[in-house]
């Protein structure tokens, strides 16, 4: 960051910038350097002007992985504007439904214009962009520059809508103070006096999430460090661009989910990548980090140059920005095999991590810097409560739901963890747990449990209680690899399961197609819209099996 630069804005626009942006462009990475993206900003924020962007004015935008996107960000902030990220589609979601959820965040945002890329507005309904007043980013190129007046520190800069994992989007407000402490604390989160000025990232993350904006695309510009932006798009179809990427342009640094990590690592079980990896620091969030994922990379990475200690789950969520703790740079993750019976009642019960009813919690660190964990217990599993200077200043437009979460400075996140030596160990969401019989069931424990089971597509499982049983009915949603597998077979290992990790039958198991499960841009499933999906009769399967 340079020296003289005093708040967000200076830490993006001033000094000379030495480094690059590279984008993936369908056909390689071009270069952008960071001095030239803010110029071309600059020169979108009089149209913007024209088009009605004045200082407060909330602009809507679906953040998606391309320079023009980029260049639009920072534009918007110039001219004034609030930037409001709207989700992008999810997995499983139709064009119908994408649409209508585009209309009620609208509705809920009122925003002086909605910007999206040319790619997409291509494929938007005439109907729906009309009603919805969408433009493109690059309509407003070269359109000429305003005197800039961006957001101030204490001021609302940015509205994080969230991908919907648990519930419908909501939108986290934030500051542009508490962006550049999230910046600050992610470059002392991996060490920076460890990285030279020559050092870059690669990233595939959408923009769209807090991970890929925060925590890897304004890092690296306020750090002045070059970035490799790929598309997640281009991950999923072939995982192993991302580290074969990594290998080509010897970058250090990198981020991804843990269910991302798993399934770019299997890639490599016909060998590694181009040439030897330079990994420094792979940070591992947006979801619980299983232990057979970093084993899985130890094993197939390991020997081509991703050292154990490279290794940095890390815990966050958009209500404070994005990290609040994250395993201490150059040294290996830690975890604790525990009672898996016994985690869904709260009690922390140590057991040997080869016996049937254990299941292993890996460690996402200690807090960051600035950052806090008031209250989080570590004689049991309890609600981890965060204070950070990078914290959220509510929902937009959602005043009970903001005084629920946001108390004295404190955030209530709803997700579950303990402590153990001063290091976080996250579990799961609230929203996970489900009462059956008068006992409480962690749904992730069976999922995990059941995506290592041969046959079935890894982080493609889900737990269901079906709604109207009155018995608390549990359906097992799963997608296969292939559909020439024994169904009946699949399913008993399933209820075994269930009963090893939870002590609960499972009813049913429902064999989905590749595809059915809706999930975030980021990987995660979205629990609440299958359950959705379930009652409604929505889901399409090859094969459903009563195993209770």
């Amino acid at each position: 960051m340079p020296e003289d630069a005093t708040n967000l804005w200076d830490g993006i626009t001033v000094g000379a910038r030495r480094t690059e942006l590279h984008c993936w462009d369908g056909d390689g990475y071009q270069a952008h350097p960071w001095n030239e993206m803010v110029r071309e900003a600059e020169q979108m924020t009089a149209g913007l002007r024209g088009a009605g962007v004045e200082p407060g004015s909330r602009v809507a935008a679906v953040l998606t992985n391309g320079p023009q996107v980029v260049r639009g960000i920072l534009a918007v902030w110039l001219a004034g504007g609030v930037v409001a990220s709207l989700p992008v589609p999810a997995r499983g979601m139709g064009l119908e439904e994408y649409g209508e959820q585009l209309r009620s965040i609208h509705e809920q945002l009122e925003p002086a214009l909605f910007l999206i890329e040319e790619r997409m507005l291509k494929l938007l309904p005439e109907d729906l962009a009309l009603a919805l007043g969408v433009r493109s980013w690059e309509s407003f190129a070269d359109s000429g520059k305003v005197e800039l007046s961006p957001p101030g520190d204490d001021e609302l800069a940015f509205i994080q809508f969230s991908s919907g994992s648990t519930s419908a989007p909501k939108g986290c407000m934030l500051t542009p103070k508490a962006i550049l402490s999230q910046v600050m604390l992610n470059w002392e989160m991996i060490a920076g006096r460890s990285f030279s000025e020559d050092d870059v990232g690669v990233t595939w993350l959408p923009l769209s999430h807090d991970m890929g904006l925060f925590g890897q695309l304004l890092s690296a510009w306020v750090i002045d460090r070059g970035l490799y932006m790929s598309t997640p798009e281009r991950f999923m179809l072939a995982p192993r661009t991302w580290f074969d990427d990594m290998a080509e342009v010897g970058a250090v640094l990198t981020a991804g989910t843990n269910t991302a990590l798993h399934l770019a690592a299997r890639s490599y079980r016909s060998g590694g990548p181009p040439r030897e990896l330079k990994t420094k620091v792979c940070i591992i969030g947006g979801e619980r980090v299983e232990w057979e994922t970093l084993r899985l990379v130890n094993e197939l990475l390991g020997p081509h140059g991703f050292p154990e200690e490279a290794l940095m789950p890390a815990y966050g969520l958009a209500e404070a920005t994005l990290a609040v703790t994250a395993t201490p740079f150059a040294e290996a993750p830690r975890s604790l095999a525990l009672d898996a019976i016994a985690l869904a009642e709260g009690v922390l019960e140590e057991v040997p991590s080869d016996s049937d009813g254990a299941t292993r919690i890996v460690s996402s660190g200690v807090p960051c810097l600035g950052v806090e964990l008031p209250g989080v217990p570590s004689d049991r599993l309890g609600e981890i409560q965060v204070k950070s200077r990078s914290l959220s200043i509510g929902y937009y437009s959602e005043p009970a739901r903001t005084e629920e979460r946001f108390q004295d400075g404190i955030l209530r996140t709803g997700d579950l963890g303990f402590v153990a030596d001063g290091y976080l160990y996250p579990v799961g969401r609230m929203d996970d747990v489900i009462s059956i019989g008068g006992r409480k069931v962690y749904a992730r424990e069976i999922e995990t449990a059941v995506d290592a089971l041969d046959g079935v597509r890894r982080g493609c499982s889900t737990v269901v209680e079906q709604a109207g049983t009155g018995a608390g009915r549990l359906t097992l949603c799963v997608e296969l690899k292939s559909a020439d597998v024994n169904f009946d077979a699949i399913a008993d290992e399933a209820a075994t399961l269930a009963m090893t990790k939870a002590g609960v039958p499972l009813n049913d198991c429902m064999f989905l197609p590749r595809g059915s499960l809706p999930k975030t841009p980021s990987g995660k499933i979205q629990r609440h819209r299958c359950r959705q999906m379930l009652d409604a009769g929505r889901f399409q399967p090859v094969a459903t099996v009563s195993v209770g």
